[in-house]
């Protein structure tokens, strides 16, 4: 039997099963009216899909937690819209369609280390490192004395995504890049 959850023991992040179904909780308020039942007004989103429902919950109704497992994998390459990613230790081969990695597709580079998470066996998703050291191989050149200001020009990295970076920084720089906002942190 799997662990059950109440909505008492809801937090940011925490997963839960519904309908057969894994949802990772983004928001909740425990709401107490003056008048009726209390309820935990919820915003979840999808696992598998990513898509963020919002729904009331009676206080007290009980959930099942998931049967999720996350495993660190090295990424390999990528062939069409698959990633394919390898278990250090066991050297089995997965992979994840396109639509699964989101945002984080634009920040793997080969031989990175994630983590896979998996549904009942089923690879699911990925989590990166919070930075990335990722080369710039686009950019206008960089101007002697422009290290002050708040100003910034695009650059576009090894992986192909663009990121605004300060007007110092040049072609060829190597720069940490926050891999939950995609946000410039600093040069390497």
């Amino acid at each position: 039997m799997a662990d059950v959850i109440d909505t008492s023991q809801f937090r940011n992040g925490l997963k839960i099963e519904i309908d057969d179904h894994p949802y990772e909780i983004v928001e909740f308020q425990h709401v107490k009216p003056g008048k009726g039942s209390a309820f935990v007004r919820t915003k979840y989103k999808s696992l598998i899909t990513g898509h963020v429902f919002e729904k009331n919950f009676r206080s007290g109704e009980k959930f099942n937690r998931p049967e999720l497992e996350e495993r660190p994998m090295q990424f390999l390459y990528k062939e069409g819209t698959d990633y394919h990613f390898m278990d250090q230790k066991t050297y089995d081969q997965t992979f994840l369609p396109e639509e699964a990695l989101g945002n984080s597709k634009n920040f793997l580079k080969e031989n990175t280390e994630v983590h896979i998470l998996f549904y009942r066996g089923k690879a699911i998703g990925v989590t990166l490192p919070n930075t990335m050291e990722l080369k710039i191989v686009k950019c206008d050149p960089g101007v002697r004395g422009d290290t002050v200001t708040g100003a910034t020009k695009p650059a576009e990295l090894e992986t192909g995504y663009v990121v605004q970076v300060p007007l110092f920084v040049n072609e060829g720089d190597v720069i940490k890049v926050d891999t939950r906002t995609g946000e410039y942190l600093t040069r390497v």
